[in-house]
Order: C-alpha cells, then sequence, then structure tokens
C-alpha cells in the first residue's frame, strides 16, 4: 500500500447495526474493506449470517483471529472471566487484533452507532493513524432506518434476534438472564460448556498471582458469568425467568401498538437487565 494510501474500513459485530452500515457504505465507499473479529466462541447463527452478508456486499469480510480467541486468552488470564469491570475480552480478541491487521496504515473507521443512540460510546482507537467517522449519525439514520436496510438488502435481521438482541460470544456475560434460557433451549451444548467454564472457575478459585489487567494486580476471586448466581442456579429457576419474561414482552406490546418484534423483546429484556452492551461487540 503507497504511503498517501488511507484505509476505509467497516467492522462487522454479526449485530444488526453494523450490518446494515456494511450495507449502507457499500455503494458509497467502494474501496471499504470489511472485517469480523472472531472470538472462536460465536454463535452459529453468526456465522450463517456472515456468509449471507459476505453475498450481499460483493466482498469477503476478514475474519482476524484465526490463531488467538478466547480460549487461549482465557488461559493467559489464569481462569478468570472477563466481566463488565474486567473485560479483558474486549481489549485483547476485538481492538488489539483489529490495530494489528491496520498495523500503522492510515485508516477512516466507520463505527455503527445510530442517530438514535448518539450519545452511546462506541470503540474510537487512541492510534494516531486512526480516525473513527459515524455515518449513521450524521444522516440520522435510526433504529428504523436500520431494519429498512437490512430488510431492503434481503437480508432481514440475524437467527438469533428471535430470543437474544446482543451479539458476541454464546456465553457473553452482558447476557440477560432469558437469553441464558434461550441460549440453554436453543444450543444447549454451547450452554453446557459455559457451564463448565464456570465450574472450572469456581474450582480453581479464579485468578492468582502476578495477573494484571490495564496495570492493575488481578486477586483471587470467583466469578459466574451471570451476576448473583450461577448458570445451573440459574436454569434451575427457568420457569420463573420465562414467567417473568412472557410478562414483560407483554407489557411491551401493549405499551405501543404495532410495535416491531426486536423492540418488544428488547424492550422486556431491558426489565430483566438494562445495563448497557458492551461498546464493541453489540453494534
Amino acid at each position: 500500500m503507497s504511503a498517501n494510501q488511507v484505509r476505509h474500513v467497516c467492522g462487522i459485530s454479526g449485530g444488526k447495526d453494523s450490518s446494515a452500515l456494511a450495507i449502507y457504505l457499500r455503494d458509497r465507499v467502494p474501496e471499504m474493506e470489511y472485517f469480523f473479529c472472531d472470538t472462536g466462541a460465536e454463535l452459529p447463527e453468526t456465522y450463517e449470517y456472515l456468509n449471507k452478508l459476505e453475498v450481499v456486499l460483493g466482498k469477503p469480510i476478514a475474519r482476524l483471529n484465526a490463531d488467538k480467541g478466547f480460549d487461549h486468552w482465557f488461559e493467559v488470564y489464569r481462569g478468570t472471566l472477563p466481566s463488565p469491570q474486567m473485560r479483558w475480552c474486549t481489549k485483547l480478541v476485538k481492538i488489539k487484533p483489529l490495530e494489528a491487521w491496520l498495523g500503522d496504515d492510515e485508516a477512516i473507521s466507520y463505527v455503527a452507532i445510530r442517530a438514535d443512540e448518539k450519545n452511546r460510546k462506541g470503540y474510537v482507537s487512541t492510534k494516531p493513524n486512526i480516525s473513527a467517522v459515524f455515518p449513521f449519525v450524521e444522516e440520522e439514520v435510526d433504529h428504523e432506518g436500520v431494519l429498512r436496510i437490512l430488510d431492503e438488502a434481503g437480508v432481514g435481521l440475524p437467527a438469533y434476534y428471535e430470543w437474544r438482541t446482543r451479539s458476541g460470544c454464546y456465553f457473553c456475560f452482558y447476557q440477560r438472564k432469558a437469553e441464558w434460557v434461550g441460549l440453554a433451549d436453543r444450543h444447549p451444548e454451547l450452554f453446557e460448556r459455559a457451564v463448565a467454564i464456570e465450574q472450572k472457575v469456581l474450582k480453581d478459585g479464579g485468578a492468582s498471582g502476578d495477573v494484571s489487567y490495564q496495570g492493575q494486580a488481578m486477586q483471587g476471586r470467583d466469578y459466574t458469568w451471570s451476576n448473583g448466581e450461577t448458570l445451573s442456579e440459574l436454569l434451575d429457576r427457568r420457569e420463573e425467568i420465562l414467567k417473568k419474561h412472557a410478562e414483560a414482552m407483554a407489557r411491551a406490546a401493549k405499551s405501543r401498538r404495532n410495535l416491531p418484534l426486536i423492540e418488544v423483546l428488547s424492550g422486556a429484556l431491558d426489565e430483566d437487565d438494562d445495563s448497557d452492551a458492551c461498546v464493541v461487540c453489540a453494534l
């Protein structure tokens, strides 16, 4: 690449917003490069959706992290689960691979934050050679506009939106209680893998020794994927969680008529846990 050539890149998480942005930019930025940071722990639906997007985009989506995904870094961090306070997964499996892929090339990164959430923070690199732009904010594309882009392109929503509204690892700690139940129902083998990881951490007592995160030493501690309980305990409350979720779905649907199903689901899940999703994975 010549010294004066600027790379244009658009990250795709497997979620609706970044997918819509990729399609939106397809004919506007012909030299666009698309990439996906593969954690090695994605839902099967995510990989299926990426394949559909490649057809629509007419370009391959670069898959980063071919060698070092979540499992590698989980061992490096000596069996410490990531958490909202210690998101080593975002840093090492999402951000670092992108910066390594770009190297010292001057690049413009297109970020899929919508106009109706313009105060939300997305990932913006601190490297001087990478600058960020926000096309949906600039062009006033909101949630409804994102859904329209996906529908008009013929790709629709990823299949996992039937039961969860945040993309990312199948064991992501940002999942709400009802989403964990959805994982157990639809992908029991993945739920059991998440249980096994959690049980290993509980058995080993979490991190110890000189492991550090962002310059701070991590002390030995037990962690669970879901706040306040183990996954086994959560699944024991399956009927209670589903009943609460169904009631929340009914309230969300009643609050506004003709609401798209995804917004009904999102509203119901937010009753369970309205904490922000990962600023990188959930776009």
